[in-house]
């Protein structure tokens, strides 16, 4: 080989390699949305609470939106049922928001569903379950007594292709929750599932739930809510 090709094929391995690191760099350092995003919603949980009294000690569920369409009071209408969820909330959006939509409620349990849109947006499962257990350790140092019980990430059609992180992270939060009294994990994906795949539990978009989708999780949910 010539001296020139040499010299060409050692600038373009080292091209290569620049740009596989900056795209490694750019995917493990995904950087956070703006909260403020969420501003109005926010606003709109205090403009309520300034004319409505919730006490302590009720079942929080607070996350993304498959919390926010899902109207949990009515389907668990003999309990103190707090709903907070908002927009499209990642994990960072519940450390920005953290006393104003959990801490404040002082619930008994905390029901939560997160890690959907954060893994949609390229969220690695190591990215998603660090956080999962950094809003574990800010709950269980700041609300001991509190329940945290984690839903599972929802397999569906439009993010079906994600569902492999998902499983992963899943697994991760199962495993971890297994160890520890305070904390649960409720299997709300398998209910979602016919023969493997997503079945018929969705609005227009393929990602969030119909009336359906939200009995099913209702029927696993209503005798571990029956308990509390």
């Amino acid at each position: 080989m010539s001296s020139l090709r040499q010299l060409i094929l050692s600038w373009f391995l080292a091209l290569t390699s620049l740009v596989s690191g900056v795209a490694a760099a750019t995917a493990s350092e995904l950087p956070d949305l703006d909260p403020l995003r969420f501003a109005t919603e926010i606003m709109a949980f205090q403009d309520w609470e300034a004319k409505n009294t919730l006490p302590e000690g009720g079942i929080l569920f607070v996350g993304s939106s498959s919390i926010r369409m899902w109207p949990t009071a009515m389907a668990f209408p003999n309990k103190v049922i707090i709903n907070r969820g908002f927009g499209g909330a990642e994990f960072p959006d519940l450390f920005y928001y953290y006393e104003r939509v959990i801490t404040r409620y002082a619930p008994a349990k905390i029901l939560l569903y997160v890690g959907d849109n954060d893994v949609s947006r390229g969220k690695s499962a190591d990215a998603v379950f660090a956080d999962y257990l950094k809003l574990v350790d800010g709950i269980q140092r700041d609300l001991p007594d509190t329940e945290l019980h984690f839903i599972s990430v929802k397999p569906s059609p439009a993010r079906w292709h994600h569902w492999p992180v998902m499983l992963d992270i899943n697994r991760r939060v199962a495993a971890h929750a297994a160890d520890d009294p305070q904390l649960g994990y409720v299997d709300l994906a398998s209910s979602l599932l016919v023969d493997g795949e997503p079945g018929p539990f969705y609005i227009f978009d393929g990602i969030h739930l119909n009336a359906a989708g939200y009995e099913g999780w209702r029927q696993v949910l209503a005798p571990i809510i029956a308990d509390w």
